[in-house]
């Protein structure tokens, strides 16, 4: 165990830098206002994030959350400008997931309550799909390469989550209530 005297010789990082405290935060397109929309679709690709950090504790599926959220880290990253981006690859993990558990759910013919932690990531990851899909309406914002496939990935990622939402449901003995 490293002594507290060994951590005052490396010096002290502080999490706080005050270079946002007048509204503005940095990406690799420079400073921007926290209300521009790019804040904004990196806030909610934040929060998405850490809904799914909330879910991957109330879930056997831990791995594959584990995949998202790293996925959502490069889209992020990958709207701030780092030149990262996901591919096609990630979004047909996806599909196969929801085949592959779709094909133990009961059929659905219905809309459905939403119930529990999974069906609330979902709908926080609809709502990034719509941020992210307004800044890329801006004809001013520069677009990542391959942008095209964040969109379908955040599309796919909400069903994947309303498949997963189903059928932690259905493993737990949660019988779904059919909206009449």
């Amino acid at each position: 165990m490293k002594s507290a005297d060994h951590f005052k010789q490396l010096g002290e990082k502080k999490i706080y830098t005050k270079t946002g405290d007048r509204g503005t935060t940095s990406t690799f397109h420079g400073r921007i206002s926290k209300s521009d929309q790019l804040a904004i679709a990196l806030g909610a690709i934040d929060e998405l994030n850490s809904w799914i950090g909330v879910s991957r504790h109330h879930t056997a599926l831990d791995d594959q959350l584990k995949s998202v959220q790293k996925n959502l880290l490069i889209i992020g990253s990958s709207l701030a400008g780092s030149g990262l981006t996901i591919t096609a690859t990630e979004t047909r993990n996806l599909e196969k997931l929801i085949d592959k558990l779709t094909r133990e759910l009961p059929k659905l013919a219905n809309f459905i309550y939403p119930v529990g932690w999974l069906q609330v990531t979902r709908s926080v990851a609809r709502r990034a799909e719509r941020e992210v899909a307004t800044l890329f309406l801006d004809k001013n914002f520069p677009k990542p390469r391959n942008s095209i496939h964040i969109l379908k990935y955040l599309n796919r990622l909400s069903d994947a989550l309303f498949t997963l939402a189903r059928w932690t449901n259905f493993k737990a003995g949660i019988e779904e209530e059919v909206w009449k």
